[in-house]
């Protein structure tokens, strides 16, 4: 740093040859060029004591050198910039695969509606610890009439924090972060999972759906809208049969897929089952895991389908749900076939939350009413077993009460009697 005046007045003193202070009106005030900025800092020193205003400048020039020194900036950056540089440090984290694609883009969405909220021009440096007290009350509202979910808007303000905590280590923030408003407890022993999965006789109902879904000469479809069709009905098939997360999904390939066959003695026939390995990289937890199940042969029955799409036939590596092993089924596409085939099914929407993860809640339901432990599932669904308790616990009395009236039935007034051979 080079000072530019050279000439002083007597109400101008130099401070370690860099910096000046000098007085306007009675205050004293403090000024550095800075020519990384091309700008000279200025502040008020808040005092008329010409002492204690050479005390107060030697402090800012130190308190200013050092931050330059590790590579701070003075002048604020807008909200928008600050969210281009925390989103651009995340994809190094996609680069490196420490997150998914698909966690980036959430991460996107949660920080594009802060920007809706603190508006994109405001100055990172100017924002105060309290400036999102009232975010939680923004957000409730919603957009055209719809209201964000609690749990939404608490992972958009852990996304919010970790975002001003990079940028406050890196110079670019006055605070590390907000102080939210501490949001209602959320009762979980409410029946929000109920309301948000599906019984045993509406996956009866969409798997029936499906055929009809997806019957080209029913529907009169053309080739490519056939193809479409099929795909989301495979889709949805596994995730109901599988558990597998929808990103999981979106990102398997053909060579994590290997179908085998095991004879079932008792019944005398063969059963299909999936062996499914789940990429580190492409699993939330960033963890690899290998999954069986029984899928009576729905996805090499896809592959047979969508072969001849393809640009050429060595399908190892292309894309299980794609139409040409490249790009995957977007979830816009997802979402219009879901609603189609929900409403084909049947499927009373009213006051539930049903969207394409609902299978997962359905697949882990029907494996703890079956009476696997915690442990067990949560290895089946690459999870914990303490988030596998703390979500779905409230089955605990029902699962217990099922295995308690094993081979029993209510009789007509109510009595528990055992069920004849």
């Amino acid at each position: 740093m080079v000072i530019k005046k050279q000439d002083f007045g007597d109400d101008e003193i130099l401070i370690f040859d860099e910096a000046v202070i000098y007085k306007r009106g009675d205050y004293w005030q403090f000024r550095l060029w800075l020519p990384k900025e091309n700008k000279y800092a200025r502040k008020s020193l808040k005092t008329t004591n010409r002492s204690t205003a050479i005390e107060k400048g030697k402090e800012s020039y130190l308190e200013l050198y050092s931050n330059i020194k590790q590579g701070k900036t003075y002048f604020s950056i807008d909200a928008k910039k600050g969210v281009e540089l925390y989103l651009a440090h995340r994809q190094k984290d996609v680069d490196a695969g420490l997150i998914v694609k698909g966690r980036l883009s959430t991460i996107r969405s949660h920080l594009n509606n802060w920007l809706d909220f603190i508006g994109r021009d405001t100055k990172l440096k100017e924002m105060q610890r309290t400036d999102c007290e009232n975010y939680y009350h923004a957000r409730i509202k919603g957009v055209a009439g719809i209201a964000a979910r609690q749990v939404t808007i608490q992972n958009e303000q852990s996304t919010i924090n970790a975002m001003m905590d990079f940028l406050f280590k890196k110079g670019e923030a006055s605070i590390d972060g907000f102080d939210f408003r501490r949001l209602p407890r959320i009762d979980t022993r409410d029946d929000s999972i109920r309301r948000s999965t599906f019984t045993r006789d509406e996956i009866t109902e969409i798997n029936a759906a499906i055929e009809k879904y997806w019957d080209r000469d029913l529907n009169k479809l053309d080739e490519l809208e056939w193809y479409m069709r099929m795909m989301a009905g495979y889709f949805f098939r596994m995730a109901f049969m599988s558990g597998l997360r929808i990103g999981e999904l979106m990102q398997l390939r053909w060579n994590d897929v290997v179908p085998k066959n095991y004879f079932a003695k008792k019944k005398k026939k063969y059963i299909r089952i999936m062996q499914v390995m789940v990429r580190a990289e492409t699993s939330k937890v960033r963890k690899s895991r290998i999954l069986l199940y029984r899928d009576d042969d729905n996805i090499p029955t896809w592959k047979h389908r969508v072969r001849p799409l393809w640009e050429d036939t060595n399908e190892h590596g292309k894309l299980v749900f794609s139409l040409d092993g490249k790009e995957p089924f977007s979830k816009r596409a997802l979402h219009y076939h879901f609603e189609r085939m929900l409403t084909l099914a049947g499927i009373d929407q009213t006051n539930r939350n049903l969207v394409p993860y609902s299978f997962r809640h359905y697949f882990i339901t029907e494996r703890i009413m079956a009476g696997l432990n915690y442990q067990q599932v949560a290895e089946m669904c690459g999870t914990s077993a303490t988030q596998i308790e703390r979500t779905y616990y409230h089955l605990n009395d029902a699962a217990r009460m099922t295995h308690a009236l094993a081979g029993y039935e209510l009789s007509d007034d109510g009595l528990v009697v055992p069920i004849e051979e």
